[in-house]
């Protein structure tokens, strides 16, 4: 948990200023102290009104959490049987908000990995040329709001923005529009998948998003559509 001054007392959240804030755990912490985190997460600000005046400070981080599957940790396990009571998955990740979900750009399950893949003598890609593509990517982004210095990445761009920088084309439109209705994502879940496919293809050096952009950006959006808890 990152952020300023003195710490956070148990179950609240303190919330950082060009910082990373990680929340382990992220069902265990009070539902209250988690929607708190919807302004300043859409807005990178947070509002402070009283009776006399409302005050505006800066809030731009970025939000990292981790949770399991459901109380045992075993719901989805490839080889464990989940030991969960009946309605215990469920209202265990309800305790997330559809909402807040809706502000996380990115979703990913991480499955438990197997002997043979922790044996295997394949290389891997090194992380060298990992952050060199990262870094790339993030120069075509400078570069790409030059005349805006209050924006710096593709997950600042507004609304507008998004309509005129992240444009897709017919097939691309088609794909969106199944996985919208399929999964029922919302408005919002549509401004952060194009967002994520622009910042994808920025990392493969595409000028535009490419189908295979666009359908790795909606493999993300996984833990917000109707229903995934099943």
């Amino acid at each position: 948990m990152v952020g300023g001054g003195s710490n956070p007392a148990p179950g609240e959240i303190s919330l950082a200023h060009n910082g990373v804030l990680f929340l382990d755990e992220l069902p265990e912490f009070k539902r209250s102290a988690l929607e708190v985190m919807r302004q300043p997460l859409e807005e990178r600000r947070v509002t402070i009104s009283r009776a006399k005046f409302t005050v505006d400070y800066p809030s731009s981080f970025m939000l990292v959490a981790s949770m399991n599957p459901c109380p045992c940790g075993y719901y989805n396990h490839p080889e464990k049987e989940c030991i969960c009571p009946p309605g215990m998955v469920q209202k265990y990740l309800s305790k997330i908000s559809g909402p807040l979900l809706d502000r996380i750009d990115l979703h990913v399950e991480v499955t438990p990995v197997n002997f043979s893949e922790l044996s295997s003598d394949r290389a891997a890609e090194k992380s060298e040329l990992i952050r060199d593509r990262v870094i790339k990517a993030r120069e075509i982004q400078v570069e790409r709001f030059g005349n805006r210095p209050d924006l710096h990445a593709n997950a600042q761009m507004s609304p507008q923005m998004v309509r005129d920088l992240c444009k897709i084309n017919v097939a691309g439109q088609t794909l969106l529009k199944k996985a919208m209705e399929k999964l029922g994502l919302s408005a919002r879940a549509y401004d952060r998948i194009l967002k994520v496919s622009r910042t994808i293809a920025d990392l493969a050096g595409s000028e535009e998003i490419k189908l295979e952009h666009l359908a790795e950006a909606i493999h993300f959006r996984s833990l917000d559509r109707e229903g995934w808890a099943g």
